[in-house]
């Protein structure tokens, strides 16, 4: 992998992230994000990651969309919680979250065996210490007491509806854990709905964040769920069943 220190490839963002968030990264992190940005091109030839390679669509999808998320942690966190990437294909939101950062644990979780090793891989190269990659499904692990009621914060983008989101996030949580569900389209109907599923999973929804993105102009939204009680023992339900007959 190419040094590109000396000549960055990715556009200078730090005004818009400090307009945007109130953070912005350190020269460190903006090396790693460079050169993230060149490991996921690289691998993209092997492997279908990701349909973004334009730099800018790059920083806005990938590094700010994955940062907006968890932007209240970026400058108040203290602790050094464990998170988790619930359905991370190519690293995303996670390995942003673990760059940004760095007191934090970082689980990214993919049921692909080919992502998880350039995953592993990607992370060795680049020196990300506080990251694994492991494969897995969210139903099967929310069962497994090595990870069940484990998590400070679990993270779920562009996997499945957010009902299914819920059901994969908040058994894998500590009491008082919150999910972060990443959305494109959302709706009031949508919220009324997801009310009733999140108190079933010993949760409730903390709020919902509308934004637009920096670039493009995109609406997106963030969900926020928070675990309040321990998730009955019968959730997450087996395998395949989840997506299949959402709650």
């Amino acid at each position: 992998m190419e040094n590109t220190q000396s000549s960055p490839l990715l556009p200078e963002m730090n005004p818009v992230w400090q307009q945007t968030l109130g953070w912005q990264p350190t020269k460190e992190q903006n090396d790693l994000f460079e050169r993230l940005y060149e490991g996921i091109l690289s691998g993209n030839r092997q492997l279908n990651l990701t349909r973004i390679s334009v730099l800018e669509e790059f920083w806005e999808k990938h590094l700010w969309d994955s940062l907006r998320g968890v932007a209240p942690l970026l400058t108040s966190m203290s602790s050094s919680p464990r998170v988790i990437d619930i359905g991370t294909g190519a690293g995303f939101p996670g390995l942003p979250v673990a760059i940004a950062i760095p007191q934090s644990h970082l689980t990214l979780l993919d049921s692909t065996r080919k992502k998880i090793n350039f995953l592993q891989t990607l992370i060795r190269e680049l020196g990300i210490n506080n990251a694994e990659a492991i494969v897995g499904r969210a139903e099967a692990i929310g069962q497994q007491p090595q990870h069940r009621y484990t998590y400070d914060i679990a993270l779920v983008r562009a996997v499945a509806s957010a009902s299914v989101c819920a059901e994969y996030a908040l058994p894998l949580l500590k009491t008082g854990g919150l999910a972060v569900v990443y959305r494109g389209y959302w709706s009031e109907e949508e919220k009324d709905a997801l009310t009733g599923v999140v108190e079933q999973l010993g949760g409730v929804i903390e709020s919902i964040e509308k934004f637009t993105t920096p670039l493009s102009n995109s609406i997106r939204h963030c969900l926020y769920l928070r675990l309040i009680s321990p998730t009955p023992a019968k959730f997450p339900r087996p395998v395949g069943v989840p997506a299949k007959q959402p709650l």
